[in-house]
């Protein structure tokens, strides 16, 4: 954890350095703190939403919803991006939480796509397919002191500083009786319920709270995009999380997510520079690791040290 909070905080003086850009670094922590949330589902409860752009989306509409029609400031428009994604999140979950499986990830995918076609459709509060644009980046007010974000260096630190406190609150959540409560049903819901535990009630709030990230996460891309768009939400969109999620190990791994979206963004740039298909070659990279290496990069880091252990 220390390793990872130092890399991103020197990010800005050496990222140049090899060929790459700052903004880069906040794309990255953003869809850092989307993935680790997704796999708060995916990872430690064992339950596959595949529409899950849709709430990262509606924390994007929220934060740009609050500031552009209320006059909200930078905070109230995040809290209002972390409400909506939890209350979208939420009802979901009272018709999804009683299903698993096939049924579970259809059912996701089926919401997923009614927010997507409303944000399309809703031209008087989403502006259709244009989104919103003129999103501000309003400067962070902490009473005592107030610091302008209109910078790259100054919005990168402070979604920095969000970072640190989602990975910090994800890690303890996942290390607490709730998460291993989440493990137990991930390896077998009908012994977790057999041992007394409400496993509804378990895998709606896991829901609820994974949404709740993906709404922050939102909202911290409306403030760095300065807009907020429909394409988010799309299901190809939401595709890129799971990728990121079972590309990094996150199935094996707290840590996966981080590995999984550092390499997907550097395929996209890197690739990126060469070809238009680059999307098409990290989908045969996904494709060979979900067929051979399903641990992810996470798991091979892993396994790599024990086998030299044996070895010696």
């Amino acid at each position: 954890m220390l390793a990872i909070f130092v890399a991103f905080a020197t990010l800005p003086l050496w990222i140049k350095g090899i060929g790459l850009y700052p903004y880069l670094g906040v794309e990255v922590m953003i869809w850092i703190v989307y993935a680790l949330g997704f796999n708060l589902l995916l990872g430690y409860a064992g339950l596959p939403s595949f529409g899950h752009g849709a709430y990262f989306g509606i924390g994007a509409y929220a934060f740009g919803l609050a500031q552009l029609l209320l006059g909200a400031g930078l905070w109230a428009s995040l809290g209002a991006a972390l409400a909506a994604g939890a209350i979208a999140g939420a009802v979901v979950g009272l018709f999804i939480s009683h299903r698993r499986g096939i049924y579970y990830a259809l059912l996701t995918i089926a919401f997923g796509q009614i927010f997507w076609f409303v944000a399309i459709k809703w031209h008087s509060v989403t502006r259709g397919e244009d989104g919103l644009l003129n999103i501000k980046r309003m400067p962070a007010d902490f009473g005592f002191a107030s610091f302008e974000i209109q910078k790259l260096e100054h919005l990168y630190y402070f979604c920095f500083a969000i970072f640190v406190v989602a990975v910090l609150f994800l890690w303890r959540l996942v290390h607490s009786p709730f998460g291993r409560v989440l493990a137990a049903i991930k390896q077998n819901e009908t012994r977790a319920r057999f041992v007394g535990y409400n496993v509804w009630l378990y895998k709606w709030t896991a829901f609820t709270l994974s949404t709740l990230v993906a709404g922050v996460a939102g909202g911290l891309f409306a403030l760095a995009q300065q807009s907020a768009y429909p394409n988010v939400m799309s299901l190809h969109q939401s595709g890129f999380v799971v990728m990121m999620v079972l590309v990094g190990g996150g199935l094996v791994s707290f840590w996966g997510p981080v590995l999984g979206a550092v390499l997907f963004f550097i395929a996209r740039d890197l690739l990126g520079a060469y070809t238009e298909a680059w999307l098409l070659w990290y989908g045969l990279l996904f494709m060979l690791i979900v067929l051979f290496k399903p641990e992810g990069l996470a798991g091979m880091l892993r396994r790599g040290p024990v086998r030299s252990q044996t070895a010696a």
